[in-house]
């Protein structure tokens, strides 16, 4: 029988080392026929639906909720870097995700890093614009909005349009006309303007009407 490593709690990261050790023991001989069979592509619908579950337990979960929601957003990580560490011809480890990651914060927080970082702290707005700036220049884009994925919700990825744009100093104008995406896109720019984000703001009011929906079920069962 596979040995497990022991829960404990033995310091800073000895929680996400088990799960990384339990992944492989699963993945290896002896263990799990399904997670040794998956790839990176078969699990992009479960990344995608831990991702929505997440979002919804930090709206409307318990405590206990977020942490197991949570929980699965990270295993899908962890998954995929067993997968990476696997591969023959350019493997790569949940430590060097992990290190990749930590170097880009480093890099892109030079306010807060750097031996030169300015005497007066940045506002939240400033610090989001220099991340912009940096990010631009890495990847060389020749556009604020390249990097915005084509696949986002159509209503995510609006917002994003226009936050990108005003973060890179590009005024755009609000269509006025009758046609139905040019409203939405009034709203999405009301939302932006008020700070709030319009995807949210959408699933809360969704909920609420899933909820008056069901109470008048109810009611019309009981009459």
């Amino acid at each position: 029988m596979p040995q497990q490593t022991p829960k404990g709690h033995e310091g800073p990261g000895s929680g996400v080392h088990r799960l990384a050790e339990v992944m492989a023991t699963l993945r290896a001989p002896g263990g799990c026929p399904w997670d040794a069979a998956q790839t990176h592509a078969s699990l992009l619908q479960y990344l995608l639906e831990e991702a929505y579950e997440a979002a919804d337990a930090v709206e409307h979960g318990s405590r206990a909720q977020m942490r197991e929601e949570l929980g699965d957003v990270l295993l899908q990580v962890v998954f995929h870097a067993a997968i990476a560490a696997d591969d023959p011809e350019d493997p790569f480890s949940l430590d060097d995700i992990a290190n990749e990651v930590a170097d880009k914060l480093v890099r892109r927080h030079p306010q807060v890093f750097s031996d030169s970082a300015p005497a007066e702290k940045m506002t939240a707005a400033q610090s989001h614009r220099r991340w912009d700036q940096i990010k631009a220049a890495e990847k060389s884009r020749q556009s604020v909005l390249d990097g915005i994925p084509i696949a986002q919700p159509a209503l995510a990825r609006a917002q994003k349009v226009v936050a990108r744009a005003e973060r890179g100093g590009i005024e755009v104008a609000q269509a006025k006309s009758s046609c139905l995406g040019d409203q939405l896109m009034d709203l999405v720019h009301q939302a932006e303007a008020s700070g709030l984000d319009a995807e949210t703001e959408l699933r809360k009011a969704t909920k609420r009407l899933e909820k008056d929906i069901r109470n008048q079920e109810t009611k019309n069962r009981e009459e």
